[in-house]
């Protein structure tokens, strides 16, 4: 969960901030995937922290690329970008918003009840059914681990047979 400053000059480089999309995912903006972390004028500028969804995640250079585009464009002109990896990433971060652009955009948003519980070896493991973003059938199968980016799986729907991709839960 991300909050947007009450100070009025911080709050005004965290709207900025907040309209460049994701690389990979072009509906979804940095505010509603949750990388966006913090936003605030410096005496020279703009100061905005990022948390990546991954940290290799190769869109990073371009999310900063974009951050520093928008805020210069728009008069800042000493503009940093950092990047935090702690805490790391969740998708409990990502926005209910965020969440509902996913679907209709065509991919699963991340569901918890899909989390990993306990050890992660041993037992039985279960499968949960992910549903069809196109046809909300819950008759689908993962077809492989790694779908378009690292961070979605791929699964096929056996309903309207729909291939698609779903945001993986971390």
């Amino acid at each position: 969960m991300t909050v947007r400053p009450v100070v009025d000059a911080d709050a005004k480089v965290w709207d900025l901030a907040a309209t460049v999309c994701d690389p990979e995912v072009p509906v979804l903006t940095l505010e509603d995937l949750g990388v966006l972390r913090s936003a605030r004028a410096t005496e020279k500028g703009a100061l905005v922290e990022i948390t990546p969804t991954y940290s290799g995640c190769p869109a990073l250079g371009v999310m900063r690329d974009d951050v520093t585009q928008v805020l210069v464009e728009n008069g800042y002109q000493d503009v940093e970008v950092r990047v935090v990896l702690s805490p790391a990433w969740t998708t409990d971060w990502m926005s209910e918003d965020g969440k509902r652009k996913l679907t209709e955009y065509g991919i699963a948003p991340p569901d918890p009840a899909h989390r990993r519980q306990g050890p992660r070896f041993g037992g039985t493991p279960v499968a949960l059914a992910v549903k069809c973003p196109h046809c909300h059938s819950l008759d689908t199968v993962e077809a492989s681990r790694f779908g378009s980016t690292a961070c979605k799986a791929l699964y096929t729907c056996k309903s309207c047979l729909e291939p698609f991709d779903y945001f993986k839960v971390l």
